[in-house]
């Protein structure tokens, strides 16, 4: 049965965000989940291609798709480089709700920023700008909502596992909330 138009967007974003979170689980194979702030540059820069990688292959045209890779690596490298920290692979190591909370909405807008205005070289002009904010604003919500469910289940559990749930759930919200906007990349 063939897609109707209106189902595009959410097909594509069904795919965007699949493309996201299998990417992570893939980075899971090179990247150690810890509390450190400062997972080195070389990790992040295969997590960022491991995860760009997927997307990438979901964009129009070739060139774009490494472009994509490309600029990925990038704002992953310079954003854990210069202290922001690898904000999908690292877990805060306060146990304080409203210090997650903060700390995740704020790392994760800078983060988002970073990656967005990386992400910004690869993409066409008429809708570059956009990505900026998108990218800042789906990790500011994503990533204090999945430490948050992070603490809570290692509370829960006593098992770090819950943190890297905790993640996990941040890689999906992602992809769900770029994956939104990522299908206008495509025009």
């Amino acid at each position: 049965m063939p897609f109707a138009p209106g189902n595009i967007i959410f097909t594509f974003t069904s795919l965007w965000t699949f493309a996201t979170f299998g990417g992570f689980l893939l980075s899971l194979l090179f990247i150690e989940v810890g509390e450190k702030p400062d997972i080195g540059v070389v990790e992040v820069a295969i997590g960022s291609i491991a995860i760009a990688l997927p997307q990438g292959c979901l964009l129009k045209e070739p060139i774009f798709c490494i472009r994509w890779i490309l600029s990925s690596l990038l704002g992953w490298s310079i954003i854990t480089f210069i202290g922001i920290g690898a904000v999908g692979w690292i877990v805060p190591s306060t146990q304080i709700l409203p210090l997650r909370i903060l700390s995740g909405a704020i790392y994760g807008a800078l983060g988002g920023l970073g990656i967005g205005l990386a992400q910004w070289l690869a993409i066409p002009q008429p809708v570059a700008w956009r990505w900026i904010f998108v990218s800042s604003a789906s990790w500011a919500v994503a990533l204090p909502v999945g430490s948050v469910f992070g603490m809570i289940l290692r509370h829960l559990t006593q098992l770090f596992f819950g943190e890297v749930m905790g993640l996990a759930i941040t890689w999906l919200l992602v992809g769900i909330l770029t994956g939104m906007n990522a299908h206008k990349l495509r025009a």
